[in-house]
């Protein structure tokens, strides 16, 4: 009988699914192996960014090997069913993407109206002060993605090109600014609870 333990381009797609559904973990690399540059591939194109997509491509196989025993090889393909998950976790990804960008958006427009509409009275200028004062006391990782995003108006994955940082790294370093930022000019009463 072929085992698993060889390339996986050479083991019968039949015996591989078969190891992979008794839960051989020699299996699942060759799974890996010969459908992982596929789901790499869907996802690269789909979300545009490397390093998401290998995100993405770990989680489908996570995933598929987690909910291995939901695979009915009689109602399709390993790589179709591969695929599919694929489909789900890509669309996850890209409705994250949206509600972040929706957030940092949110907050910047909040701040930019503040500040164009009190721009004349003399509490704008302590308000800037009391803002600048605020994002000095962020951590630094946090203060440089804000401000690049904010002053420089970078998108999160230029950011993340510039410092070098993981795209993921950098989105978590926005969000995290905005809800302490927030959380501070909410207690200094800058900013109204109302979001």
């Amino acid at each position: 009988m072929t085992t698993a333990r060889q390339t996986g381009t050479d083991i019968d797609e039949s015996v591989l699914v078969e190891g992979f559904l008794s839960g051989d973990e020699s299996c699942l690399a060759a799974v890996h192996r010969r459908w992982g540059p596929l789901v790499y591939t869907l996802a690269r194109r789909s979300l545009g960014d490397a390093r998401e997509a290998e995100d993405i491509t770990q989680l489908v196989f996570l995933a598929a090997w987690r909910g291995r025993a939901g695979f009915a090889p009689d109602r399709g393909t390993l790589p179709g069913w591969l695929t599919g998950i694929a489909r789900r976790k890509i669309a996850d990804a890209l409705a994250a993407r949206t509600r972040r960008t929706e957030l940092v958006a949110a907050a910047g427009a909040q701040l930019l109206l503040r500040a164009t509409d009190e721009a004349v009275l003399p509490e704008s200028a302590i308000d800037r002060v009391l803002l600048a004062d605020e994002m000095s006391q962020l951590p630094a990782p946090q203060r440089r993605v804000l401000n690049l995003a904010f002053y420089d108006d970078l998108t999160q994955t230029q950011i993340a090109e510039l410092t070098g940082w993981p795209l993921g790294t950098v989105k978590s370093h926005a969000r995290r600014g905005l809800h302490r930022l927030a959380g501070r000019l909410r207690d200094d009463g800058l900013v109204g609870c109302a979001a």
